[in-house]
């Protein structure tokens, strides 16, 4: 008998994106399984529920979730979607668990083998499946599309009968996959783009988009970036320098768009009040890292406010904003990553639990929480205070964050021309952490 494989509604009310297409409905109907996808739970998403049918899924209810074998999900489940999970099922989704222990631990009590995808391997078999990226290089084109709407001018220059329009200054704050795909994105709008990271990697990424290249090139900036590829947090005396480097340049600036975010940490604070305070009445400010406390002073999360004069756009789920475009993308890495679950003779889940894969991306299995990162949620509320400080710092652990995920020089093959496209995700080589 087949096992069932069972795509949910969203119940979070931001966000719209669903964890199957017409595509990968059809690729997983012929792996074997009995697709069944609650019914609405594409329509934010433009899919209809008749598109999913002819692709071979059966339109269910919320409640034939208590028979999956299966759940491929986009947000961690609620505690009520959990209790309805059958015990042993498995569930794909991005979970972010960091500072969730109290969930973590509810999923492994649920009996569940649970896997994020956030926390997938950067190398080169697991392109494919690399949501960070794919949803961050949505979330850098939507920044500048929000930017261009809340901004009361032209971002190109014009040359008019009645005069010329100057084209707009626009900045870049963290140059990952997010921030490249801004500035290509800025570029083709006709701005004149600067941006800036810590990572000197990037600095030849920038110039072969077009923009130029903004940062405080001291012996700690040659060696701010870790072996996966990560920005590192920077000391405070750095932080320093580099506040005042980008001072007098922000306040030049018409649009700043701000990416970086640090591993298993909150937002570093790029950009103080004091700071935009001197930028030009009508400018806007776009905190793509607000949910995670934001990288600009006064940002608001899930708001657009007025600060002095400017706008800061603090818009959640920032790559949910295109939601058609991005659950097209986040389908293709589910279920590029379930391939790998599944016993092609048998038609059947199995997982081999050695695999780099699922050693990097399973949470809990067997009614254990097993992801080293996350000892501290293994125990429980009363024993929590005693853990080991090994369990501690392994709880502390960094693991890849979207808009600030590493892209390397393969972006600059794919920008020939200033205006080129960058990768969506560019890799490392193999073994990467």
């Amino acid at each position: 008998m087949a096992q069932t494989l069972f795509i949910p509604k969203e119940i979070d009310a931001n966000e719209p994106r669903v964890g199957g297409s017409v595509e990968t409905v059809k690729k997983l109907v012929g792996l074997g399984f009995t697709v069944i996808v609650e019914a609405g739970a594409g329509t934010a998403s433009r899919i209809p529920d008749r598109e999913f049918e002819a692709a071979g899924a059966t339109i269910g209810k919320t409640t034939d979730i208590k028979g999956a074998d299966v759940v491929l999900k986009v947000r961690r489940p609620t505690s009520a979607e959990i209790k309805s999970y059958k015990q042993s099922a498995v569930v794909i989704a991005m979970l972010d668990p960091y500072g969730n222990d109290a969930a973590v631990k509810e999923l492994a009590d649920a009996g569940v083998t649970a896997f994020t995808m956030e926390f997938m391997p950067r190398i080169t078999r697991a392109q494919v499946m690399d949501v960070l990226s794919s949803q961050a290089n949505l979330a850098g084109y939507q920044a500048v599309v929000d930017a261009a709407e809340e901004y009361d001018r032209a971002l190109p220059m014009m040359m008019t009968a009645a005069g010329t329009v100057p084209a707009a200054k626009v900045f870049i704050m963290g140059v990952g996959v997010a921030g490249l795909q801004a500035i290509a994105t800025a570029r083709r709008l006709g701005a004149v783009v600067t941006a800036t990271d810590v990572r000197p990697a990037v600095k030849e990424q920038v110039a072969s988009l077009g923009a130029k290249f903004l940062a405080v090139e001291d012996e700690e900036f040659k060696a701010a970036e870790t072996a996966g590829g990560y920005a590192k947090e920077m000391s405070k005396e750095y932080q320093a320098k580099q506040a005042a480097l980008v001072n007098d340049h922000i306040a030049k600036q018409d649009i700043v768009i701000t990416t970086a975010l640090i591993p298993g940490r909150p937002a570093p604070r790029l950009v103080t009040r004091e700071m935009y305070s001197r930028m030009r009445p009508g400018s806007v400010i776009v905190d793509l890292a607000v949910e995670r406390g934001g990288n600009v002073e006064g940002a608001v999360a899930g708001k657009i406010i007025e600060v002095d004069g400017i706008k800061i756009v603090g818009h959640l789920n920032v790559a949910g904003r295109i939601a058609a475009t991005a659950s097209q993308l986040y389908a293709k890495n589910l279920v590029a990553f379930f391939e790998t679950l599944v016993d092609k003779e048998t038609k059947t889940v199995k997982i081999n639990f050695d695999d780099e894969l699922v050693k990097a991306t399973v949470l809990t299995h067997g009614g254990k929480v097993v992801h080293p990162n996350f000892a501290s949620a293994a125990a429980t509320p009363a024993a929590a205070p005693a853990a080991k400080p090994a369990a501690k710092k392994a709880a502390t652990a960094k693991a890849p964050v979207a808009k600030d995920a590493p892209v390397k020089a393969e972006a600059k093959k794919a920008a020939p021309k200033k205006t080129a496209t960058p990768k969506a995700a560019p890799k490392k080589t193999e073994g990467e952490a």
